[in-house]
């Protein structure tokens, strides 16, 4: 980028994380009730009484999306081309639901309306081509179909895992683990100062993601050690190659906890479940990001941090309209926004 787009973008991003949410905003958040929020947030659509409560819910899902990526386009206008391409890897996670939910459509022959339905309106540069993908016939036809676009690597994947097995779990995963994959190659296209900061976020985001499916596939969904290595995508930053290959062969939950390198042994010391891991995890990303949102020289990754954290507040903001919509409790509630911790029964449940 030249000087004036660097200077362009870095004040792009300190404006825009003036709207971040910090603790004492999201405990007075956790007190309004469905109008002041839409008053707010700009979210008409809580308003409209006559709709459903699960119409309402999905236009605000939609809304509060296409702020976000909304927001992502603004930032991408001064970057240089890998510098978008990240960015836009990042962002494409939105193109893989509709991609999700065309596949379940197929599988399950639902009708094109309850399909769409499920799709969310995407920018140009990030959607799939839907109206082809609606024609195809079945789910190898729309992953062929998709092999001839920018998702080629992921659908080609995803094909062949479906022609061995035909189970949605391995189909879905595939998705997955290609998607995260081609986010760690667009980061490692990188040879600049950007390189360092942009590995460290991604680093996190993946060490998060890491753990969380290596304790869902060995102990939850009982895969042996070699079926859970071929699912992961090593990070760039403490769940390495090496040591995801020592995790996965340990034969419990709490030896997997045990043996996590610094700082994530102490993080999560006492986790009983893997939803106290998720709850800790997502708190270390955030950290990273807000670290890199705050210090960092690179802009783009300053960019990608603050769109973390944005996501993170417009998701908590979701979790708290879902909750005034479908009239939980206040408790339950400040359990979702993350205000106080789990007292459920369910959530002292050891994993398998």
């Amino acid at each position: 980028m030249s000087s004036a787009d660097r200077a362009y973008l870095n004040t792009r991003v300190a404006v825009m994380a003036t709207q971040l949410l910090d603790p004492d905003t999201i405990g007075s958040l956790s007190q309004m009730q469905l109008p002041e929020l839409a008053d707010r947030f700009h979210l008409t659509p809580l308003l409209e009484e006559q709709q459903s409560p699960r119409s309402r819910s999905r236009a605000i899902e939609q809304a509060l999306i296409q702020l976000l990526l909304g927001e992502l386009q603004i930032l991408i206008r001064p970057m240089s081309a890998a510098e978008r391409a990240v960015v836009l890897a990042w962002g494409r996670k939105y193109a893989l639901f509709n991609l999700k939910s065309l596949i379940r459509g197929k599988l399950h022959d639902l009708d094109q309306k309850e399909i769409r339905d499920n799709l969310f309106d995407l920018p140009a540069n990030i959607r799939l081509p839907e109206q082809e993908l609606f024609r195809a016939e079945n789910v190898l036809e729309l992953l062929r179909q998709l092999e001839a676009g920018p998702h080629s690597l992921i659908a080609r994947q995803a094909r062949e895992i479906y022609e061995q097995r035909r189970e949605p779990f391995a189909l879905e995963a595939a998705i997955d683990q290609r998607y995260y994959a081609g986010l760690v190659r667009q980061v490692m296209q990188f040879h600049d100062d950007n390189l360092q900061p942009l590995q460290h976020l991604v680093g996190a985001e993946l060490d998060r993601i890491d753990l969380l499916w290596l304790l869902r596939f060995r102990f939850s969904y009982q895969l042996s050690p070699s079926e859970t290595f071929f699912q992961l995508v090593p990070s760039m930053r403490l769940l390495h190659r090496d040591r995801l290959l020592g995790l996965v062969n340990l034969e419990s939950f709490q030896r997997v906890i045990d043996s996590l390198p610094p700082p994530l042994d102490a993080l999560l010391a006492e986790s009983q479940t893997v939803i106290d891991v998720q709850r800790h995890m997502g708190r270390y990303v955030a950290r990273e990001a807000r670290r890199i949102l705050r210090q960092s020289p690179s802009g783009v990754a300053r960019a990608l941090a603050y769109l973390m954290l944005r996501e993170m507040d417009l998701f908590l903001l979701f979790a708290l309209v879902q909750g005034r919509l479908l009239n939980l409790s206040s408790e339950v509630v400040d359990i979702a926004l993350e205000i106080t911790e789990p007292t459920c029964p369910w959530s002292g449940a050891k994993a398998a």
